[in-house]
């Protein structure tokens, strides 16, 4: 099985292609993701590990493009992005991307895709999509009680209690 460690920075995964920006100890590719063809061949890996880079891309369609095509039938994309409006998305000047509960409609739903984006058809299904309220285990409790309404929790009251992250799982449709 061949893996993919998207942006990996200090977070070296053993049994991974370790990809970062940055040539650092660990680090197998050295590319600038904004950069398009990423380096790879066509339907190459079985699962790709992305977390906490996608806020960073300049273009987050072009990059989910990138990864669809480098990625084998039926592979994993496994992602964790900031939540907005939590402070973790906004407070870093670098990001570039804001997502929500919804961001992945656009590349996973044909009729969300047919009304607002340019895909052809989805470039993946949807195969888990959580908010992580807190990682603080006292508050825990939250994480599993937002996740019961995720939409009416993000359109009530996410600005109020603001979570940390969302965490997405993705099945690459070829």
């Amino acid at each position: 099985m061949k893996k993919l460690n998207l942006g990996s920075g200090k977070d070296i995964k053993h049994g991974f292609v370790n990809l970062d920006s940055v040539k650092m100890p660990g680090i197998d590719v050295v590319h600038n993701l904004n950069k398009f063809p990423y380096p790879f061949k066509e339907s190459t890996f079985d699962f790709v590990y992305a977390a906490h880079i996608l806020e960073h891309l300049d273009n987050l369609v072009k990059a989910m493009q990138e990864l669809h095509r480098i990625s084998k039938n039926n592979a994993t994309i496994a992602i964790k992005v900031p939540f907005f409006p939590s402070m973790y998305a906004a407070s870093d000047p670098t990001h570039k991307n804001f997502f929500t509960y919804l961001t992945w409609d656009y590349f996973t739903d044909p009729h969300h895709n047919h009304i607002f984006g340019d895909l052809k058809k989805p470039l993946f299904k949807m195969e888990e999509r959580k908010i992580v309220f807190s990682w603080n285990k006292l508050l825990a409790p939250m994480n599993k009680l937002i996740n019961l309404f995720p939409v009416f929790y993000q359109r009530y009251l996410a600005f109020i209690l603001p979570s940390n992250e969302l965490v997405v799982k993705l099945r690459v449709i070829k």
